[in-house]
């Protein structure tokens, strides 16, 4: 595989046409690996001096943002200055020049940024599904959909079924860590494994008796998604990131894996935040500190940064006296006036829970702009005018002001469309750092219960 990559590299500096097969936009594990192993066995299996080249479809300096994706780099010893990224190559400009074939790999629907990359799309490969009844009959290129756990159980199974001989260690253990975290350790009960990637997770094992036991590289890997060490501010703010809007003020929430108090110390922390919400136009940045403590219970924290005092102290307050979900905030000392800190005791309250919240605070904020009755000429929020605003905070969020972590279901894509004007239907669950983390939560929560009702 190394070989190979840098094989890659130097096609690139060469004016020819090539097949890039590209990944989508999330870059996670699975969108990272099967373009790489995929376009590692095309090349090899291709009787055509056709070059096949593995694109990951973010920028170089996004990939620190995705420590699962650098931690099995590292594991199989793949450097990362071998790998091509979105920002090093000009798709639209090799499709002008009619040097270009495209092949997706755990996709099949184009962003509208890349639209008139559709005709370019040789082949598809996905484990999503796709609508059945299409028109015209057939799209214009091949489509491989089946629904199973990891799309990287797909390109395993091309491999083995196609030229098994070509399989080095390296591939192998890049394919065996991709499946096993898509499938959530093969656990049955999650419901994401299929019997198709039970099957080739133990081929794989059986070929390469030394790949590190499931559990080991399962764990090793959530930990490598948690882990912050080493990121600049601005990366950890960006790392797990969603964001809101209303009658022009923009709030971003960004979920952070550590400690808020270790947070809240880190040097030059205000000006990097200012400088991470100038930068991006942001009016309110919302830090969301989730962790485990000592006795690996799960704890929630949040920090609410926000230079305008009226509409930060409207925020606190209605997340304060919030009752419909409760958060029980506790207020954490804070040095710096333009942020305020909170020990949430409801570990339950989620971002997803908070975001209806968040916008109902800037509803209450709009409204108090108008200071009717019962309200003060400061812009401050009465209790009474919070409350009936709480009253509907539980209530969905306006349609196409967020971004969730469950996104709502969607239409379904013709499959003769490879452009989202028709996005995907739900398809597979994506496994999030906040979605494990209340998963671990849930867990922690049963068996204290278990246990304090054995003591009684």
């Amino acid at each position: 595989m190394e070989e190979y990559l840098q094989g890659c590299r130097a096609a690139l500096q060469e004016s020819r046409p090539l097949h890039v097969v590209l990944g989508n936009e999330a870059c996670d594990l699975d969108s990272m690996v099967s373009p790489l192993a995929l376009a590692f066995y095309l090349a090899k299996t291709t009787e055509a001096e056709d070059v096949f080249v593995p694109v990951l479809n973010i920028k170089r300096s996004e990939l620190p943002l995705r420590g699962d994706n650098v931690f099995l780099l590292q594991k199989v010893h793949i450097p990362e200055s071998l790998l091509i990224f979105r920002d090093e190559i000009d798709l639209h400009a090799m499709h002008q020049a009619g040097q270009l074939t495209l092949i997706l790999v755990d996709h099949h629907v184009l962003p509208k940024s890349d639209a008139a990359l559709e005709d370019a799309v040789a082949e598809v490969l996905d484990h999503r599904p796709m609508e059945q009844k299409q028109s015209p009959p057939c799209p214009p290129c091949h489509v491989s959909v089946e629904l199973v756990g990891s799309c990287a159980t797909l390109v395993t199974e091309r491999i083995l079924q196609g030229a098994p001989e070509i399989l080095d260690r390296q591939t192998a253990a890049l394919l065996h860590g991709t499946i096993i975290v898509d499938c959530v350790n093969m656990d049955l009960k999650m419901g994401k494994a299929t019997l198709k990637d039970n099957k080739y997770v133990e081929k794989l094992e059986a070929l390469f008796p030394d790949l590190p036991k499931r559990n080991d590289i399962f764990d090793s890997l959530q930990k490598a998604k948690f882990d912050v060490s080493g990121l600049t501010t601005e990366q950890m703010l960006r790392k797990d990131q969603k964001t809101i809007f209303r009658q022009g003020i923009k709030v971003t929430i960004s979920a952070i894996y550590m400690d808020l108090e270790a947070f809240l110390q880190r040097s030059g922390l205000i000006a990097d935040i200012h400088a991470f919400c100038q930068a991006h136009g942001y009016d309110v940045l919302v830090a969301m500190n989730i962790f485990f403590n000592t006795h690996n219970e799960p704890v929630r924290q949040l920090a609410i940064f926000c230079p305008h005092a009226a509409l930060r102290m409207t925020i606190c307050g209605v997340l304060e006296r919030s009752h419909s979900p409760s958060l029980k905030l506790t207020p954490i000392p804070s040095t710096h006036p333009n942020l305020q800190a909170y020990l949430q005791g409801n570990i339950q309250v989620s971002r997803k829970k908070l975001l209806p919240l968040l916008q109902e605070a800037l509803s209450t904020y709009f409204d108090s702009m108008t200071i009717p009755s019962g309200q003060s000429e400061t812009g401050d929020v009465s209790r009474e005018q919070v409350d009936k605003d709480l009253d509907r905070a539980g209530a969905s969020l306006i349609p196409g002001l967020s971004q969730d972590e469950e996104e709502p279901p969607l239409p379904r894509t013709p499959m003769n469309s490879l452009v989202d004007e028709c996005p995907l239907d739900q398809g597979l669950p994506n496994l999030s750092a906040e979605a494990i983390f209340e998963k671990c939560s849930q867990i922690s929560l049963s068996q204290s219960t278990t246990a304090f009702l054995s003591q009684k």
